[in-house]
């Protein structure tokens, strides 16, 4: 099975068919005369389709434009099928955030991909995309690209995984988080990443609970993230064993802001995302929408274990 991409970014398309509602009503100026909503163009909402995972982006209600990316993946790997997956959250305080979630992700996928293919240890595979990814957003960062003092280097949260008929290879730097869906008896739905944030770390020092944590000032500013002035701390990596059939989660937080526990997510999530990534992630976006849209919304769902893609699609 040759390897199959998708990245989130990307020209803008014309749309025939309202991506919300899906009516065939569109009018010239993008404007959809059936749910009254104006269809977005571009980056502003893209819906990639892999077939065994799939991912839905959108730039939200109060957002000028998208600054979360997503790139996906499937390969081979010695075991059978594996897929793969990126999403970064460009950071607003830093120049040109849109611009470093997308070559983050890019660049992350490729490196991902090819240690897939070659057999690597996938831990140091996931170590070395996220060099790949900060070496990316280092040269978005050469002088005479934007004018100086107007914000932070390029910079951008990250969360990676590599998923085989065996394991989830999980990496991550910032608040874009990785959660569990177990669709089977004693597979609880879980979350699989601790945020890099003030927030979080508040919680991991037993100062707060979570809920009060995210309620101070300040609770959603990360700690961690790639870019060309992240702090030294090495990016986490963790090895996941899913304990039966269910599905893997990576979103941004546009979508966690609106249902942060996994429980939830997965009342959500399932059963639909087993045999639907596409549509449940289109519904996964459309509830962050309705619940407030206030940032931009990623979300990739990938069953497992990851199925080989079908020449036919």
């Amino acid at each position: 099975m040759s390897p199959i991409e998708a990245v989130g970014g990307g020209a803008p398309v014309t749309a025939t068919e309202c991506p919300f509602c899906h009516a065939e009503q569109i009018t010239a100026d993008g404007y959809c005369e059936s749910c009254r909503r104006t269809v977005p163009s571009g980056r502003d909402h893209l819906e990639l389709d892999l077939g065994p995972l799939a991912g839905v982006t959108d730039k939200g209600l109060r957002h000028a434009r998208n600054e979360d990316a997503m790139a996906l993946a499937t390969a081979e790997s010695a075991s059978g099928p594996a897929v793969l997956a990126v999403v970064c959250d460009g950071v607003s305080s830093s120049r040109r955030p849109d611009e470093a979630s997308l070559a983050a992700a890019q660049a992350a996928e490729r490196v991902l991909l090819a240690g897939v293919r070659a057999g690597e240890d996938l831990t140091e595979t996931s170590k070395a995309a996220v060099a790949a990814a900060q070496q990316a957003l280092a040269g978005l960062d050469e002088p005479g690209l934007d004018e100086p003092g107007l914000g932070d280097p390029p910079s951008a949260t990250f969360v990676s995984a590599v998923m085989t008929t065996e394991t989830v290879t999980l990496c991550w730097l910032g608040d874009s988080r990785a959660y569990w869906l177990g669709s089977g008896t004693g597979s609880d739905a879980q979350r699989l990443t601790c945020d890099d944030s003030v927030a979080g770390e508040m919680v991991a020092a037993g100062l707060v609970s979570e809920d009060a944590a995210m309620a101070l000032p300040g609770a959603h500013v990360v700690t961690g993230w790639v870019g060309a002035n992240s702090p030294a701390a090495p990016p986490h990596v963790a090895t996941f064993t899913p304990p039966g059939p269910g599905v893997l989660l990576l979103c941004s937080d546009g979508l966690w802001n609106y249902q942060p526990e996994a429980a939830g997510l997965a009342g959500l999530a399932l059963p639909g995302a087993l045999t639907d990534p596409l549509g449940t992630a289109a519904a996964l976006v459309e509830f962050a929408l309705q619940a407030g849209g206030a940032d931009n919304i990623t979300v990739v769902l990938a069953p497992f274990p990851p199925a080989a893609r079908s020449s036919s699609r």
